[in-house]
């Protein structure tokens, strides 16, 4: 059987006990992967009766949609609590200096919920519980959406690691006054500040200073809206790039590489 964490609910762990709502403890839960960047997790138990929970698609959730998230607050096994979806496509630095993508839920989380389900009403999987914003409950919870999730767990179940795309760049917003000076109509793309060297920008081209506008024929609307997609993208593929540099438009081909762990 597979389970699916959050990852610093077990990187500092010794050893690790899985409790299964009939009652069961199950010493000793292998690592089987772990994906940083997520703070996702997936471990593998060996036991007999094991029952799945199906993974929603979190892509079909509407804001307003109902969401239960299950959990283990302060100690307090098996707490289900309920809200509504307050938002998707939260996006936030992470701690490994990429960005993740959240789902922002008004269900009660607190310390003890990190790693558990959100689910539908259906009992889907819809996200994997992570963060709350402040120290304690504020009505603002965030959840990784299964989307990611269930990409991620398919990976390391397969692979042993997860693997996302990397370009090799540090990036900022694009301000209304850098807008202004490059002609640009609206403040929109990621501003290349600085270029890894040997990185796939830096073999493609790309200096400091040029502004991505967009990736694969999506436009980027920001620096965090690029640093998700380019994880999304398949390692080694070839992606058609446009760019801004001065005010003069260009297009560039990538060859993606893999994000360093």
């Amino acid at each position: 059987g597979y389970v699916v964490t959050s990852l610093h609910v077990v990187e500092q762990a010794k050893e690790i006990t899985i409790r299964l709502a009939d009652g069961r403890s199950i010493k000793d839960a292998a690592i089987v992967g772990t994906d940083p960047l997520n703070d996702l997790a997936v471990l593998k138990i060996s036991s007999k009766g094991l029952m799945a929970v199906p993974w929603g698609d979190s892509d079909q959730l509407e804001v307003g949609d109902t969401v239960l998230a299950i959990g283990n607050p302060y100690g307090l096994t098996r707490t289900v609590t309920a809200g509504i979806v307050s938002a998707k496509e939260r996006r936030a630095q992470s701690q490994m200096g990429g960005f993740q993508e959240f789902l922002q839920t008004d269900a009660a989380m607190n310390p003890g919920n990190s790693g558990g389900p959100l689910v539908n009403l259906r009992g889907e999987i819809v996200g994997i519980n992570s963060a709350i914003y402040g120290e304690a409950y504020r009505g603002i919870s965030f959840a990784i959406p299964s989307r990611v999730a269930q990409h991620v767990y398919e990976q390391i179940r397969q692979n042993g690691q997860a693997r996302h795309g990397w370009l090799g760049v540090q990036m900022g917003d694009v301000d209304d006054e850098t807008a202004q000076s490059r002609g640009m109509a609206d403040p929109h793309g990621a501003l290349v500040l600085s270029v890894l060297p040997g990185s796939p920008a830096e073999l493609a081209g790309i200096q400091p200073g040029d502004i991505i506008l967009t990736w694969d024929g999506k436009a980027m609307e920001n620096s965090a809206a690029l640093g998700i997609t380019v994880a999304r993208t398949p390692v080694g593929s070839s992606v058609t790039v446009e760019l801004l540099r001065g005010r003069e438009q260009k297009q560039i081909t990538v060859r993606v590489g893999q994000r360093p762990m």
